[in-house]
């Protein structure tokens, strides 16, 4: 598992308007190949009266699995444009649908270039980015002596504190980054003079917008 990456919020989209073509950017966050051709074939049934229904997706925690559509446009104009932001952008598990209905002006190569590519980081931008940052649970158990200086400690730290346990003794669930977790158990001892008891627990991805 990576400890962590980029992708975007669960789907959104966005429209251009480029010398009177309509462009609209519909973006989806996708973990398989599968879920990601029923996105695009998803988009291409409710816009089936448009000019091109282009788009470009890519999967996986080493970018295995990367394909581009020009759906019609000249090649390499369109679908090759929308991956290409992809990449710059590193988004993991991202599919993205390029819809244009032709306005009666063309573009050119290169002009299609920048429209494909300008309003995929359009969508992009309006449906949001987020970090994915794998977290270790951490579960610290201490007399309630140490409950004040403990919270203060952990809301004021690098670390995450999930949530407060009232039980017997007093529970604190605590999220960690994947590597730093040596650090917080030490910091965590030294803190409470050993007097706590540390477990880890289960491990999770959190999202942070970016």
């Amino acid at each position: 598992m990576l400890n962590s990456y980029f992708t975007v919020k669960s789907e959104g989209s966005d429209e251009v308007v480029i010398q009177k073509s309509r462009f609209i950017g519909h973006v989806k966050r996708v973990e398989t190949e599968e879920k990601a051709q029923a996105f695009v074939s998803e988009i291409k049934k409710r816009h089936h009266d448009a000019t091109h229904n282009c788009s470009a997706y890519m999967i996986g925690e080493q970018n295995l699995i990367q394909k581009a559509n020009d759906d019609g446009e000249p090649s390499g104009t369109a679908g090759v444009p929308i991956l290409e932001v992809l990449k710059k952008k590193d988004l993991k598990d991202t599919a993205v649908v390029v819809t244009r209905y032709f306005g009666g002006i063309k573009l050119g190569a290169g002009g299609l270039i920048r429209a494909y590519s300008s309003t995929t980081s359009q969508a992009l931008e309006t449906t949001g980015i987020v970090k994915r940052q794998l977290m270790q649970n951490f579960l610290v158990t201490a007399d309630y002596a140490l409950l004040g200086k403990l919270e203060n400690q952990l809301r004021n730290s690098q670390y995450l504190l999930k949530d407060i346990a009232y039980q017997e003794n007093v529970e604190f669930s605590v999220y960690v980054e994947s590597g730093q977790e040596e650090g917080f158990t030490e910091w965590m001892v030294d803190l409470t003079s050993d007097q706590a008891e540390i477990k880890t627990g289960g491990s999770s991805y959190l999202e942070i917008d970016v």
